[in-house]
């Protein structure tokens, strides 16, 4: 007898992180004036996230590039993480997710979004969440393992955030 192993939804995005930083309002006492540093050094890495939005569940790598490789180890590491759910990833139309060479795993099915669509990614709150709560904004890295450290350490808590991340990311019609 076959047993069907039950089904997950997740949703999936990947965010640039460098040293190009971005300028936000920020508070200060109201006699002295706001000063933030400028930094425009084109260094990055990628930060590939999904999410699963009725538990907030997240899984994340940071790749040092954005293309079909690095889609290959998130899809097998995620597999990987939860081989005893099938899986249904949500994701936008990107080259990488689209490649020919793209190793999809069993347990994984893709749907990719319409076109210009982000709005029905809630991935895209993550990183709104990342680079405004987590310390991006506002501040430089010396150097990209710095950035590469800080996005860890972000990663890691917003994975341990599920009440969070499930308000983030729930859909009226999910709940």
């Amino acid at each position: 007898m076959k047993t069907e192993k039950p089904l997950m939804l997740w949703f999936e995005d990947e965010a640039r992180f460098g040293r190009i930083n971005n300028l936000s309002r920020c508070w200060v006492v109201r006699t002295d004036r706001p000063v933030v540093t400028k930094q425009m050094i084109r260094e990055y890495v990628y930060a590939y996230t999904g999410v699963c939005p009725f538990t907030g569940n997240t899984f994340s790598i940071i790749s040092p590039s954005n293309n079909t490789y690095a889609m290959n180890v998130f899809l097998e590491l995620l597999s990987d993480q939860y081989n005893e759910y099938n899986i249904v990833m949500v994701l936008d139309g990107a080259g990488w997710h689209t490649s020919h060479t793209l190793k999809i795993p069993p347990n994984i099915n893709l749907l990719h979004l319409p076109p210009y669509s982000p709005e029905l990614n809630p991935v895209e709150h993550i990183w709104d969440y990342i680079r405004e709560q987590k310390g991006f904004n506002n501040h430089t890295f010396d150097t990209i393992e710095q950035v590469e450290d800080h996005l860890e350490l972000a990663l890691k808590e917003i994975a341990n955030e599920n009440n969070k991340m499930k308000s983030l990311c729930s859909f009226s019609w999910i709940n």
